[in-house]
């Protein structure tokens, strides 16, 4: 990722996070997500990538992060559950385009009282740039269901398979293959061949030795992490300043995220009932009024009037080029029926004028036809008029999704940064993405 493209999404994402103008309930409910993603801000700005190292207690994650430090720097015990809370060490290798580089030591996602705990390590790698799940033995189902959740968030994981010593040579490769096949039947990605295969390592392998007495003792061997470090250094170079980005964008799409469906729906209630009196309205007025030509006037000006009620409720202008786009996306949806119900509204209408008409002559026999009629085109007013209102809010939904502000939204800024950088093609080309937001839908009137 070149630097400009980097500088550009800071510079584009802290004007967004400038212009995010929040309540006071918003501000308490979205601290978290607000503070997390300043944090990255700041991490992009300075070039600083970090590294997690996510796993079950007791699989030896902090001696994998001494071991690829080369010092013993984080306390180490055989007892499960050494590492109580997070811990950021610095990683001394010299990458293009970073600055500094931080491995965060987690607790165990399994350990006794782990709910806090797992919560706490997920939240730990759900705000690092690229995450080592490191793993002692086939993948097992818990490990799989955090794998699960950090690949349905885009973050990319490199399985680590520790204390590789430990399995006899020859079962090894097998071993490997398990847990890459398990990876794979429980990963949803499209592209699952594209899952990066399991390292092996050994962070502190030991070995037997029999001492004079004839009692049996190990002692430390040198870390076997060769492997695992070339990988990391060979990912980092090529893509260290696009993990840094995406995951800035993940962080403000995350917000922008929380900040929209709370909004909406408290919006939704209230466009709901905007819709029910324009509809009612609409339909009173049909129902009253003998003249087609009337109805279908009072019928535009109705829903118009609701269509501008409409982008008032959602804060969106009505004017300009986004006016076009709805009227152009309104008559597209509405072509087909629309033509139908005119013929019908004209039908009715003329069929009830006749009634009408016909009266002094039945005897007012003729009218009672004109009551049900008249209901017909009442209901058939109903049903237009909510029909655009709701083709009107999901359109604003939308546009809100995308953003009409001078800046863009953070994934309008994805999507036009990964269109122009190469670096970030890759990166997620060779990283399982998570499905698109389908969080709208459940937010429309």
């Amino acid at each position: 990722m070149s630097a400009s493209t980097s500088e550009r999404c800071l510079t584009l994402l802290q004007t967004w996070r400038s212009q995010l103008q929040l309540n006071r309930r918003e501000e308490t409910v979205l601290a978290g997500a607000v503070r997390n993603l300043d944090q990255q801000l700041s991490r992009l700005a300075e070039r600083r990538l970090r590294v997690a190292v996510f796993g079950r207690v007791g699989v030896g994650k902090s001696s994998l992060v001494n071991a690829l430090i080369g010092q013993e720097l984080l306390a180490t015990d055989v007892a499960h559950g050494c590492t109580r809370r997070q811990q950021a060490l610095p990683w001394e290798i010299m990458i293009p385009g970073l600055n500094a580089i931080e491995l965060v030591d987690t607790p165990g996602i399994d350990e006794i009282a782990a709910a806090a705990r797992a919560r706490l390590a997920a939240r730990v790698a759900m705000q690092s740039d690229l995450v080592l799940l490191v793993l002692d033995a086939d993948i097992s189902r818990i490990e799989l269901d955090a794998l699960e959740t950090l690949i349905k968030s885009g973050k990319p994981v490199l399985p680590v398979l520790n204390r590789s010593d430990c399995c006899p040579p020859q079962q090894l490769p097998s071993l490997l293959q398990s847990i890459s096949r398990r990876i794979r039947e429980r990963s949803y990605s499209p592209n699952r061949a594209r899952l990066p295969n399991p390292i092996a390592v050994s962070a502190a392998p030991r070995q037997a030795y029999q001492c004079p007495d004839g009692r049996v003792r190990s002692k430390q061997q040198p870390a076997v992490v060769n492997q695992l470090r070339t990988a990391m250094i060979a990912l980092l170079q090529k893509q260290g300043q696009a993990l840094l980005a995406m995951n800035a964008l993940r962080q403000a799409e995350h917000l922008q995220h929380q900040l929209e469906t709370g909004r909406l729906e408290r919006r939704r209630q209230e466009a709901q009932g905007l819709i029910g009196r324009y509809a009612a309205l609409k339909a009173t007025g049909v129902a009253a009024n003998p003249l087609a030509l009337l109805d279908l006037a009072g019928g535009l000006a109705c829903d118009t009037a609701l269509v501008v009620q409409l982008c008032q409720l959602y804060d969106l202008p009505m004017g300009g080029p986004a006016a076009r786009r709805l009227m152009q996306r309104l008559s597209g949806h509405n072509a087909m029926i629309g033509g139908v119900q005119f013929g019908l509204q004209l039908a009715l209408s003329a069929i009830r004028q006749l009634l009408l008409i016909a009266a002094p002559f039945s005897g007012g026999i003729s009218l009672a036809p004109a009551a049900p009629v008249a209901l017909a085109q009442a209901a058939l007013a109903v049903h237009t008029t909510r029909r655009t209102g709701r083709l009107t809010a999901r359109w604003l939904v939308d546009q809100r999704g995308r953003g009409l502000r001078s800046t863009p939204a953070p994934t309008t800024l994805r999507r036009r940064l990964i269109r122009h950088d190469a670096s970030l093609q890759r990166l997620l080309a060779e990283w399982p993405q998570p499905p698109g937001l389908g969080w709208r839908e459940g937010l429309l009137p």
